[in-house]
């Protein structure tokens, strides 16, 4: 097969003509998703085919070499992202089989004052920061989905909320990963930008809780719990800002996450909301019919669950020691997983020897054809086979030691749970995940197509030529990448050279516009088709997504918005005295 190699004009040798052409895969899944209003998969499936069809006319790339990076895109979709979504709800399903997911309920009440909103902000915007810290790639979303659930709230309302939670974490998830990416690729120091990412990301951070209480109860939530929300966001803000700035930006979020949750405890301690009770029973009242199971088939397998389990819920009174820690027992065992797998370095380098374990594939035919300008193969098309230090398998081992120690100190049978039970349930979590599942796979597919074909690039480059006005661009040119990619760390991948090419040409700091391509990143990322099929097949809204992306839409746009102004105010004197 003859090489190729992508180009940014194909069309009319005109960037801006080619862009537009680019842009209509993006258009055609938004169309059909928002307005057309078909199912997730079947609007995917037709994207992919528009993707295909710009790829090979427009920007003329071969039609076998096409369907190869489709191909590799769906892989990717799913292995890791699929595993990670798979085992993420299977790990919550191990603790509703046992029953210990209801003790988990009634601790919230204790930490939350039995508030549900304010539960729902300590679960979506800490432990999920916390989450995306330490494993990032979807698996945040499916786990704080399902717990959200758990309590009681709807699967819209819980869906919207750990989406719009899971953005101010972002740039600094999976210990920094996007911006680590941004460095190795442009040469600039790591560390600088991620300083500036801390400069900016903070704002997202303070008023994010502040949005969450809108989602989950309009502005009687607003006005009745506005006090914790706001010292959430800025205990977090303010330790994202500290930490990566001046002691590690790969730690900011493990950082900011815990100082959020002890600021939360401590200011609950002496300041109580207002309205709890209502609250829990005008938020709650269709969810709690249905358990722990109300979300549409999501959290239930089939298997048995202990007698009696509804009854503990909020039931804090019989909350003794060993049940507390074991309801805790999962999520902290997560955070040890992978604190281990990405931290560990005394003695064995852990991280390292996982590395080891990776397994490159040049993808067939794919990786010799795709060429850059100087012909050489680019690396993209290797696919990175992460079969043991992929965060899903992490989970999955999490889950198994999770059954094993359920099953033995099940408190006399009160918590019955068998290994047999938890590994049936894998089986039941891959069959409701089926629709789901192909979005995932047929979005990842298109995603790579647009992007070995050309056509992403395409678009930043339009967007590049905007001289000093780029500024208040450059964090759409993020937004849009992790919107396609579902990822932050692809994003930067995509587009940080462009931007440090543009900020030089511009005369503008090329570590801003660097940082300011993932900080926008973050707020692409509660929109992606990737993030918001996750989210629906968590809550167990499988066709779904359209009513999810409008319902987060909004929100993603003005927080981008924000970012534009903020960024183009710090590239001019006005706010330039932020920069470090």
């Amino acid at each position: 097969m003859d090489h190729f190699t992508s180009t940014t004009d194909p069309v009319a040798g005109s960037v801006a003509i080619s862009a537009l052409i680019a842009l209509l895969p993006l258009l055609a899944f938004i169309v059909l998703l928002a307005v057309v209003k078909t199912k997730a998969h079947v609007a995917g499936a037709w994207s992919l085919l528009v993707a295909v069809a710009v790829a090979v006319l427009g920007f003329h790339m071969p039609i076998g070499l096409a369907a190869l990076s489709a191909s590799q895109g769906a892989v990717f979709g799913a292995f890791p992202v699929l595993w990670i979504v798979i085992t993420a709800v299977w790990l919550y399903r191990v603790t509703v089989i046992s029953g210990r997911f209801e003790d988990l309920r009634g601790i919230f009440d204790v930490i939350g004052g039995r508030d549900v909103r304010i539960q729902a902000i300590l679960v979506a915007f800490c432990f999920g920061g916390l989450l995306e810290a330490l494993a990032g790639f979807g698996a945040p979303v499916a786990i704080t989905a399902t717990m959200l659930i758990a309590l009681g709230l709807s699967p819209l309302r819980a869906a919207a909320t750990v989406l719009v939670a899971n953005t101010a974490p972002v740039a600094f998830g999976a210990i920094a990963i996007p911006i680590t990416t941004a460095a190795g690729l442009t040469g600039l120091d790591a560390g600088h930008i991620g300083a500036i990412v801390g400069r900016q990301a903070p704002i997202l951070a303070v008023i994010v809780p502040l949005i969450l209480l809108v989602i989950l109860d309009g502005k009687r939530g607003l006005r009745e719990c506005w006090p914790v929300a706001l010292v959430t966001g800025l205990c977090f803000g303010i330790a994202q800002f500290l930490c990566s700035n001046y002691f590690s930006y790969e730690l900011t979020d493990i950082v900011a996450s815990l100082v959020g949750l002890a600021g939360a405890y401590l200011f609950l301690r002496v300041w109580k909301s207002k309205g709890h009770d209502a609250a829990r029973d005008r938020l709650t009242v269709g969810a709690m019919a249905g358990g722990s199971g109300s979300a549409g088939g999501s959290v239930s397998d089939g298997s048995p669950v202990s007698d009696g389990t509804t009854a503990l819920a909020g039931d804090t009174a019989k909350l003794t020691g060993p049940r507390v820690w074991l309801a805790l027992f999962p999520y902290l065992l997560v955070i040890v997983v992978f604190g281990i797998a990405n931290l560990w370095k005394l003695g064995v380098n852990i991280p390292a020897w996982l590395a080891t374990t990776n397994i490159h594939v040049p993808w067939p035919v794919l990786h010799d054809a795709i060429v850059d300008t100087a012909g050489k193969p680019i690396s993209s098309t290797v696919y990175n086979f992460q079969w043991l230090s992929s965060p899903g398998t992490l989970l999955l081992i999490t889950g198994l030691i999770v059954a094993a120690v359920y099953a033995v100190f099940n408190d006399g049978g009160r918590f019955p749970i068998t290994m047999r039970q938890a590994v049936a349930a894998i089986g039941h979590t891959v069959y409701n995940m089926r629709w789901a599942g192909a979005t995932i796979l047929l979005v990842l597919a298109l995603a790579y197509v647009m992007n070995l074909s050309g056509q992403t690039v395409a678009i930043g480059t339009w967007l590049a030529s905007t001289g000093g006005f780029f500024a208040f661009l450059s964090p759409v040119l993020g937004w849009l990448g992790t919107a396609v990619t579902g990822s932050d760390t692809s994003s930067n991948a995509l587009f940080a050279k462009l931007q440090q090419a543009a900020g030089m040409k511009a005369g503008i700091d090329p570590h801003l516009l660097v940082a300011a391509n993932s900080s926008g990143g973050v707020v692409g990322k509660l929109i992606s088709p990737q993030n918001l099929a996750i989210a629906a097949t968590a809550v167990g809204m499988d066709g779904q997504e359209s009513v999810l992306l409008r319902k987060v839409i909004g929100w993603s746009v003005g927080m981008l918005a924000v970012l534009c102004i903020l960024v183009y105010l710090q590239s001019t004197p006005i706010l330039g005295w932020m920069l470090p």
